[in-house]
């Protein structure tokens, strides 16, 4: 059996504005491995990749402590080029943990070549793709486009700002990847799917009253009887 040392929910998108599904996992990354080099003091001597080049990198060890190790467990996810977990891959390594990888996953890997395409990761990073998917529709479907990201015109997001908003988040991560607490008022009654647990002195009443009602019912059944015969 293992344990879970730090964990991400879903509040996070809306505490740090991240837009976006297909983007999301990067700053997922990111934000775990902010989160657990914090919890074990490690966040300022292990800063990891500040600005995402989308080049592979590697933490160095530093002088007095090894950086905290981490391994990728995908599941049952098709480790397919550019899978969402890959992303969420690089987001821990440029926050700053040690996991043992290959580029030959990420976004941008071109096979015939062999080697990463830097540029083309650091876009998808960025959402650099949806901002050009963007683009493309205001201009062919225009009317599709504003119901498809009215959200996100209502917030006055557009295509060329997708990156500044991306380098926003990934600082604000940075400078406080702790987990929240949440505002939500605990219910006045918790709702139960299941019998509520009684004590043994509570078994043992209700062991006697049933047996009781038993002996009640069947002494009732004598008396009828008895009753007919006369």
């Amino acid at each position: 059996g293992g344990f879970v040392k730090t964990q991400k929910t879903n509040a996070y998108y809306k505490r740090f504005q991240v837009k976006f599904k297909r983007r999301r996992p990067y700053c997922t990354g990111l934000l775990l491995a902010r989160r657990v080099l914090k919890l074990r003091g490690l966040d300022q001597e292990y800063e990891g990749n500040i600005e995402a080049t989308g080049e592979d990198y590697y933490v160095e060890p530093a002088d007095e402590r090894r950086p905290f190790r981490a391994l990728l467990d995908v599941g049952l996810i098709r480790t397919t080029t550019g899978n969402r977990v890959f992303g969420a891959l690089k987001g821990a390594l440029d926050g700053g943990l040690d996991i043992p990888h290959s580029d030959k996953r990420f976004a941008g890997f071109k096979k015939d070549e062999k080697q990463l395409d830097s540029d083309i990761h650091r876009k998808y990073i960025y959402a650099g793709h949806v901002a050009d998917y963007m683009r493309s529709m205001a201009e062919e479907e225009p009317e599709k486009f504003q119901a498809h990201f009215s959200e996100c015109l209502k917030k006055g997001i557009d295509a060329d700002g997708m990156e500044a908003l991306y380098k926003k988040v990934h600082a604000a991560i940075r400078a406080d990847p702790t987990m929240a607490k949440s505002t939500k008022k605990e219910p006045a009654t918790h709702k139960r799917y299941n019998l509520k647990k009684l004590t043994y002195e509570q078994r043992k009443a209700s062991l006697v009253e049933r047996l009781n009602a038993l002996n009640s019912s069947a002494g009732a059944d004598d008396d009828d009887e008895e009753e007919d015969d006369e």
